[in-house]
């Protein structure tokens, strides 16, 4: 992913806390996908302001991790989840 695309939740997707299971989860219209804590992480750090190299900073710093190890996951993941549509991102 570039390091300057801008990831943004698109119209309808949300995260929510499901507290009857007690995990988050990512909720679009008809479809829903359960987080791991990792994932959490990411997504909570996507707000459509920030940049791809800004949120894997902010995760490297965080969670005392190597900063090319975190960029590459976080790729890895949110281009999944733009495959699928829970994501824009915004070259």
């Amino acid at each position: 992913m570039d390091p300057a695309a801008i990831p943004a939740l698109p119209r309808g997707v949300r995260l929510h806390h499901d507290r009857v299971r007690g995990g988050w989860v990512l909720l679009a219209p008809e479809r829903a996908v359960t987080l791991d804590a990792i994932a959490h992480a990411i997504l909570s750090e996507v707000d459509g302001r920030r940049s791809f190299a800004e949120i894997t900073e902010t995760l490297a710093a965080r969670y005392a991790a190597p900063p090319a190890q975190i960029a590459k996951d976080a790729a890895s993941f949110l281009q999944a989840l733009e495959a699928r549509r829970f994501l824009d991102v915004t070259p």
